[in-house]
């Protein structure tokens, strides 16, 4: 179907001044086939289904809007206590002296643009290969605009358990920064990673992650979003998920102008888990949308989405989840969940929740609510007498605790909770 003239002008015009980074044959290839992508999809629009509640527009944008750097001095950043090995890119670009040195036990990292370059390389079966699978029947245009354009990130390949976690740091220091990063990580069968990402990394950052998981193997992943107050990010991840396989991911977002992530997992060994849970605190101009598509292709899967918004003083939460169980995918267990605590009346969450089956011994279920502070508890709390500001506190962290123990470690949760707590304990009234 030809494209309305107004997003045929928009892509055109954003095709003409794209020049494909130089690479090996088949990452020109890959580049060359997410930019035919684009051209067939269009730059997103309000007028498309999953853009309607989130505007596109200064994502598209030729130029960053810009965006005040954070002071690092105001807040510790994430994982500062936790024995990792830290991979470090300031605005967009790998900052070598900054990062640790990337060699470890049971697991082989390489910067992209060195791995783009070899004729041979594990990445070639992966690069924008997961996202053109996650492109159908959803179109996801500013993943292939990464696939594209990305000169920088890393390749991440685990072949034993990993037993410090690799940590991307994203600094931003450059108010009018605009970063694309893409990511390829293949756990092996029977390996074990977990993956931390943390910081502002741009005034405007698309990051898009490809991670295959092979059967028997498990893929945590723990990412924090914050900091800068003006900044505005669209990140992707598609997940392959074997037989046996876990994938978990966790997201937690405070500040920032506009955030939303988008997951899209396809369980396609019999046996495969892949939960997906975010908590996210905003007010004023917060504007955060989580959109999520599992699609289960195997026999006795289970899939989990769990996602809390707190919004206040006119911040406007989404969430767009949805579980597709193919023919022949029996057994299956989804669960979906998606909640918001709005703390005042100017606040909005808009959900989109959906179940698509194909077969009949499934169990799947999902719900969405909105609320405000149960005024019993707190009054409960308060006739005890702990004061208001603190006994409001503590029923936020009691709502977004589903959300939270979705993290298997118990370090990183701890770390999660603290972090929010003094998000909460600076935004006091």
């Amino acid at each position: 179907m030809a494209l309305p003239k107004a997003k045929l002008d928009a892509t055109e015009a954003w095709l003409a001044g794209v020049t494909l980074p130089a690479g090996a044959a088949w990452a020109t290839e890959a580049r060359r086939a997410a930019l035919a992508r684009v051209r067939d999809m269009g730059l997103p629009g309000r007028r498309d289904e999953y853009w309607r509640f989130t505007r596109p527009d200064t994502m598209i944008a030729p130029d960053a809007p810009a965006a005040a750097v954070f002071d690092p001095k105001d807040e510790t950043p994430a994982f500062d206590a936790l024995d990792r090995l830290k991979v470090v890119f300031v605005d967009g670009v790998f900052d070598a002296e900054a990062s640790d040195d990337l060699s470890g036990a049971g697991i082989e990292i390489l910067r992209l643009s060195e791995a783009m370059k070899t004729d041979i390389h594990w990445a070639r079966d992966l690069y924008g290969v997961l996202e053109a699978r996650g492109q159908v029947p959803v179109a996801r245009p500013l993943a292939a605009m990464n696939t594209a354009t990305a000169t920088d990130g890393v390749v991440i390949r685990a072949t034993a358990r990993v037993e410090r976690p690799v940590s991307l740091v994203y600094l931003h220091r450059d108010t009018g920064s605009d970063a694309v990063l893409h990511h390829v990580v293949r756990v092996e069968a029977g390996a074990d990673l977990t993956l931390l990402e943390n910081g502002p990394a741009a005034a405007r950052f698309n990051k898009c992650m490809e991670v295959d998981v092979a059967d028997g193997g498990a893929f945590h992943h723990v990412r924090t979003q914050g900091r800068d107050h003006e900044r505005r990010a669209a990140t992707h991840i598609f997940a392959r998920v074997g037989a046996g396989s876990v994938f978990k991911s966790f997201t937690t977002t405070v500040n920032g102008v506009l955030t939303r992530n988008e997951v899209v997992v396809e369980l396609t060994g019999d046996g495969g888990v892949a939960h997906i849970a975010g908590a996210a605190l905003g007010d004023g101009e917060f504007h955060h949308d989580d959109t999520v598509f599992v699609t289960h292709d195997a026999v006795g899967c289970e899939s989990r989405q769990v996602f809390k918004k707190v919004l206040r003083d006119g911040a406007v939460g989404v969430f767009q989840g949805k579980i597709l169980v193919r023919q022949g995918a029996q057994q299956t267990d989804g669960y979906q969940i998606s909640q918001s605590l709005l703390l005042d009346e100017g606040s909005q969450f808009l959900a989109k929740p959906e179940l698509e089956i194909y077969a009949d011994d499934v169990k799947c279920s999902h719900g969405s609510t909105s609320g405000a502070i149960d005024e019993t508890a707190l009054f409960y709390l308060r006739s005890r007498g702990v004061p208001r500001s603190d006994a409001q506190d503590l029923l936020v962290m009691a709502f977004l605790a589903e959300a939270i123990d979705e993290i298997d470690r118990p370090e990183i949760a701890e770390d999660i909770r603290s972090r929010l707590e003094g998000w909460l304990s600076r935004h006091r009234r």
